[in-house]
């Protein structure tokens, strides 16, 4: 597709289709409406994933040495429609064209480290040792699951695609992507590179545009199946695994990261850290600061110094590329940020910047001195709000970082390494920063939830090594 005809539809079989369904996608850089996609019905999910598991066999036949090409190609396709897929990015997610820009180069890197990840996907010799297996040889043989589904959310809609359907491609598996409905374009676009690039076995990727409402139950729920790959919101991802049975699954979740400041801390980094993991994407990231910890004799002195340090964080036209804050994905978005703002104040949180918004764009907001009982502190926010709360003593610093249900990532900032492991250690999450804002970069490092904020661990190697299954052929 060119720009010029990129009306997004799916993708099945090796065919773009044309639907009357339509599906209606803002333009968060201009308002409006950007564009009209063709949405896919369930009798069209139901066909992608046939389509996908009849590829199976022939994508499993496939070779490593291709497999490897392939990766290679798709990113030099990427890093060639960067701009493209960049302003796509900008006007469906609302990014800003620097960030939009780094997202693709982020995109494309997967697909090159997971070639060189998939150069490893070799298996192992093992020999019988127990009592009458004294002579067994066996060849350990890693092979593909079978068929995956991506789902991929919106506020990385191209990064977080190829960091599910990149590992799986390699590891030799057939794929459905279906992208939030809030970014079907980028999702197009990325199904387009993909298969005007590489010769792919037909069917072996297939692109399902639509309401998770109207297609969803059929693509979780059918069991031909062999794994899912979603990133999204804990009670999307409890919806799916209830319904999806016996397959591999990879759900990444919600986020209530808590970034915990002790008094022996270099403030001016823990507050440069906290503001970015508060405003980066507007708070629209499961890595998010959610609510900064400060011990008690330095809340004040942290407030002050986050607050000057948001001004540093520029709202304006998304083409430009100081604009570094940009809004948030829907109104029902920023209202849900209200929400929780406006219930941290009546409790007796003091309001420091910002706690307003204007249609879908959220102020960047400080709260101080945010009541431990306040929503702010135990729910997922997804705005750029810094919720400031205090602790006297490194254990109730644990006991509110763990009144969550959600337990993906957590920050410590201090200068005693000895603390910093120990409360680490402490922590229910799947990661811990040390003296650094939470960040799954390209998923060098496994990365993954406790509690309600996933199954599963992710990252390059870790998905390919979860998207292949052992074969022993014993001698």
């Amino acid at each position: 597709m060119t720009p010029s005809e990129r009306t997004a539809r799916p993708y099945i079989d090796g065919t773009w289709i044309e639907r009357d369904q339509q599906l209606e996608v803002s333009d968060l850089a201009s308002g409006g409406t950007y564009e009209t996609v063709d949405a896919a019905t369930s009798e069209d999910a139901e066909r992608a994933v046939a389509a996908a598991a009849d590829a199976a066999t022939p994508m499993a036949s496939t070779t490593v040495v291709e497999r490897v090409e392939w990766m290679t190609a798709i990113a030099d396709a990427l890093e060639d429609r960067q701009e493209e897929l960049a302003e796509v990015i900008v006007r469906e997610a609302g990014k800003p064209i620097a960030s939009a820009r780094g997202e693709v180069a982020s995109a494309a890197e997967r697909f090159r480290l997971a070639a060189e990840e998939g150069r490893s996907l070799f298996g192992e010799y093992r020999e019988g040792m127990t009592g009458g297996h004294e002579g067994w040889r066996a060849i350990v043989k890693r092979v593909p699951v079978g068929t995956v589904l991506c789902i991929p959310p919106y506020n990385y809609p191209v990064s977080t695609a190829a960091q599910q359907v990149a590992p799986a491609l390699v590891a030799g598996n057939s794929v459905v992507v279906k992208p939030s409905s809030h970014t079907p374009v980028t999702a197009a676009v990325l199904t387009d590179v993909i298969v005007s690039t590489i010769d792919l076995p037909e069917g072996a990727i297939n692109y399902v545009p639509g309401r998770g409402s109207e297609i969803g139950d059929t693509l979780t729920g059918d069991e031909r199946l062999n794994a899912i790959a979603m990133t999204g919101s804990a009670s999307a991802g409890k919806h799916i695994a209830r319904q999806s049975g016996m397959v591999e699954l990879h759900l990444e979740l919600g986020g209530n990261a808590p970034a915990i400041v002790f008094p022996d801390a270099d403030l001016a980094d823990a507050a440069g850290a906290c503001t970015k993991g508060s405003v980066k994407l507007g708070g629209q990231r499961c890595t998010a600061v959610s609510r900064v910890l400060a011990h008690e004799a330095v809340h004040d002195d942290l407030v002050e110094r986050i607050d000057a340090t948001m001004t540093g964080w520029q709202r304006g036209d998304l083409f430009e590329a100081d604009t570094s804050v940009g809004p948030l994905i829907s109104v029902e978005q920023a209202e849900w940020v209200q929400e929780l703002v406006d219930d941290a104040v009546e409790k007796g949180a003091e309001l420091v910047r910002g706690g307003t918004h204007d249609g879908p764009r959220y102020e960047p907001t400080v709260l101080a001195n945010v009541p431990h009982d306040a929503r702010i502190i135990h729910e997922e926010q997804f705005g750029p709000v810094a919720a400031v709360t205090t602790f006297s003593s490194e254990d109730e610093a644990i006991e509110i970082s763990t009144d969550s249900d959600l337990a993906l990532d957590a920050s410590v900032f201090t200068s005693d390494y000895d603390r910093a492991f120990r409360v680490a250690e402490a922590l229910d999450t799947g990661s811990v920063r040390i003296n650094g804002a939470p960040s799954h970069g390209l998923g060098d490092i496994p990365y993954g939830g406790n509690k309600d904020s996933g199954i599963g661990r992710e990252g390059l190697y870790s998905t390919i090594e979860a998207l292949t299954t052992t074969k022993s052929i014993v001698l």
